[in-house]
């Protein structure tokens, strides 16, 4: 079978890893910085299986972070807020 690639690309880019405690959840991230991204970043949950590219626009939107990590109000505004400390 041939293969049509759109882009097939190696970059060198930033990963953080970090696990903190809120209110009443344990959260573990990973946020990985690459150009491709346009300033944003890509922030996996590793225990929900679910990740995004983020910017600050996107935590300015009103239940985007609970919609694309399927969390709780009081959950998503604790990644908000770690996510604005880390974009701000």
């Amino acid at each position: 079978m041939d293969r049509f690639f759109l882009y097939d690309e190696l970059e060198e880019n930033k990963a953080r890893f970090v696990s903190f405690m809120g209110e009443n959840q344990r959260y573990d991230l990973a946020v990985i910085q690459s150009a491709r991204f346009y300033g944003k970043v890509l922030v996996l949950d590793m225990q929900h299986n679910r990740f995004a590219i983020i910017g600050t626009d996107d935590l300015d939107e009103p239940g985007y972070l609970e919609e694309v990590y399927k969390r709780p109000p009081e959950e998503a505004q604790e990644i908000r807020e770690y996510l604005y400390e880390l974009l701000g």
